[in-house]
């Protein structure tokens, strides 16, 4: 069964960028062969869409994240990676991804933003 994991969150102060990092175990999986999403369920709320990126590699952005977020595939290492530039205290929460052929959910991986 493929897993997945979530990882590259820290603590950054607002203005911050992260690379968060999107790998799955499971050497017949490719990332490059379906669509990815990451989501976030920030504190007290419910998981939202934060990016998603087509196996052609076409993007899509929801909300507040547009123009500050940037997702992509990378093919070599088989992962799928969301830039995320000058954070703000509300992307505090916790970051999954997932593909839409995988009925699974990793553990998250937890960005805070503070100053």
């Amino acid at each position: 069964q493929v897993q997945l994991v979530e990882s590259g969150g820290d603590v950054v102060q607002p203005g911050g960028s992260l690379r968060l990092s999107c790998s799955a175990s499971g050497s017949e999986f490719s990332f490059s062969r379906t669509s990815t999403y990451w989501y976030r369920q920030l504190p007290g709320k419910e998981r939202e869409s934060v990016a998603g990126i087509s196996s052609a590699g076409s993007p899509v952005y929801w909300g507040s994240v547009k123009g500050r977020f940037f997702i992509s595939i990378d093919a070599a290492n088989n992962t799928v990676n969301l830039q995320m530039n000058n954070l703000k205290v509300e992307d505090t929460g916790t970051y999954f991804c997932k593909p839409i052929t995988l009925q699974t959910w990793g553990q998250g991986t937890q960005v805070t933003v503070s100053s």
